[in-house]
């Protein structure tokens, strides 16, 4: 019997029973369009990190300081002679001020004030929008100029133009120089949008802080940010007589940490997903041995008219087989459909859909028809002509 025929008779012994053909196959379409979008899911959060690291770049270092006293102090002189050597860059050195009052005209808000130099804005990969960026000579001369993250703008000015403007910080007054185009969250840290960029040493003197806490070192490469991590923690275990009291944050292994995390995750969500597909293969299997008994006397009169053993076999085989690759179908429309959808419904959640992992979990179905609807195909062919022809 050709293979066209056992797909046409089992397409109507499926169509004969919608309702039960459509439980048998509950399990697999729950099981084909849960992992189908599970790893859409996953694929699309390691991708948004990923972007999220490329955004500071992978090859940048930060170096946080957190002990107290004078022997934990970084001197902003003595970081900047780093960029001297090969495996350095940039460096940024930075100090802040969190919930700072910004005042305009008649309006206040909170935000955080950031002292830096004029490194931080390419290392970060912060683009100016308006006006220009901090130079050396406001650095030199600690002058009281910012540049304003896109939050503080639309804040204050709207869609007027902020450039020469002045403005109130915690009763100190600072003119605008510069506006930053919208760049988003950055990892680890409060979002740049959200800030007023001023020189380093006009926040050290004007807010009265203390000491740098926080710097960032950009490598000339990736590659070369495991050198400069070690130089830097070379030089700041002698520093402060031990390997405490600071931490380094090698951007490039974070997110090699953060994206395997993220797959760890979805591969135990995946293995959950399959269970559904192990349970709807149980299904097929049951619903195949109380199909076989219903047949049974249709199995003794095609054997008595010359059917052999491996036609009935293949019969019922493939039918197992066809409902298991409809349910994979369906679940598989599903579940793309789910995770295409899926963004629109949850703007924060991205999805990338896997052409790979759909066709593996749809093949999978199929597999799983094979095996489980293998005992019954083979209990229907061991059935004697003549006790199925005795069957009522």
């Amino acid at each position: 019997m050709r293979l066209r025929e056992l797909i046409g008779m089992s397409m109507r012994t499926i169509i004969s029973s919608p309702m039960r053909t459509f439980l048998t196959m509950l399990g697999v379409i729950i099981g084909v369009s849960s992992v189908v979008t599970l790893v859409s899911i996953g694929r699309g959060t390691s991708e948004q990190i990923a972007k999220q690291y490329e955004n500071m770049g992978t090859n940048l270092l930060v170096v946080t300081a957190t002990g107290t006293g004078r022997a934990t102090q970084l001197s902003y002189d003595d970081l900047m002679n780093f960029e001297n050597f090969p495996e350095f860059k940039s460096i940024a050195p930075t100090m802040s001020k969190n919930g700072s009052n910004i005042k305009y005209d008649r309006k206040q808000e909170k935000y955080n004030v950031l002292g830096t130099n004029d490194r931080y804005f390419d290392i970060i990969k912060a683009t100016i929008d308006k006006g220009r960026n901090l130079s050396p000579t406001d650095l030199e001369f600690r002058s009281n100029v910012a540049v304003l993250g896109s939050e503080v703008v639309k804040t204050f000015f709207g869609q007027l133009d902020p450039v020469g403007e002045t403005i109130n910080i915690d009763g100190v007054v600072f003119t605008v120089i510069g506006t930053l185009k919208e760049k988003g969250s950055n990892i680890g840290g409060a979002s740049v949008d959200s800030s007023v960029i001023v020189p380093l040493e006009s926040a050290r003197r004007q807010f009265k802080l203390g000491q740098i806490r926080t710097t960032y070192v950009e490598a000339p490469t990736k590659d070369d940010i495991y050198a400069a991590q070690e130089t830097m923690k070379q030089y700041l275990t002698y520093k402060f007589k031990s390997d405490s009291g600071f931490v380094l944050t090698n951007q490039d292994e974070l997110l090699k940490a953060r994206t395997e995390a993220t797959n760890t995750l979805t591969n135990q969500l995946v293995a959950v997903a399959l269970i559904s597909l192990l349970v709807g293969g149980i299904g097929i299997m049951n619903i195949m041995l109380v199909t076989v008994s219903e047949r049974t006397r249709e199995i003794g009169i095609r054997k008595s008219i010359g059917a052999k053993r491996r036609n009935i076999l293949l019969q019922f085989l493939v039918e197992a087989v066809v409902i298991s690759g409809m349910g994979g179908l369906v679940g598989l429309v599903l579940g793309i459909g789910f995770a295409y959808f899926l963004p629109y419904f949850s703007p924060k959640q991205t999805t990338s859909i896997s052409v790979d992992v759909s066709l593996y979990s749809f093949l999978f179905s199929v597999l799983v028809g094979v095996i489980f609807g293998l005992y019954p195909a083979n209990k229907a062919s061991k059935l004697r002509p003549i006790d199925a022809l005795r069957s009522d």
